[in-house]
């Protein structure tokens, strides 16, 4: 797909973050261990992916609006 428009900042982190490899490489250790399961590890990962993404995103742009023109901090309900 191909745009001339520029994309927002993605809701996950950019493949050569480091928390990200960490967080991978935990998922991967407690399933070998028998800490986890495959499918609690991979709920884990997605989840702190997710919050690693979109901390990198606030850092990437402040202040920044990604949801439906509202302002950041407001009452989304």
């Amino acid at each position: 797909m191909t745009t001339d428009s520029p994309m927002l900042a993605p809701s996950f982190p950019s493949p050569d973050n480091a928390v990200l490899r960490v967080v991978v490489g935990n998922a991967i250790a407690s399933v070998r261990s028998g800490e986890a399961s495959v499918e609690e590890a991979i709920l884990h990962a997605a989840v702190h992916g997710w919050h690693e993404g979109h901390v990198q995103g606030e850092d990437e742009c402040p202040g920044c609006n990604f949801r439906d023109e509202l302002p950041k901090h407001s009452n989304r309900g």
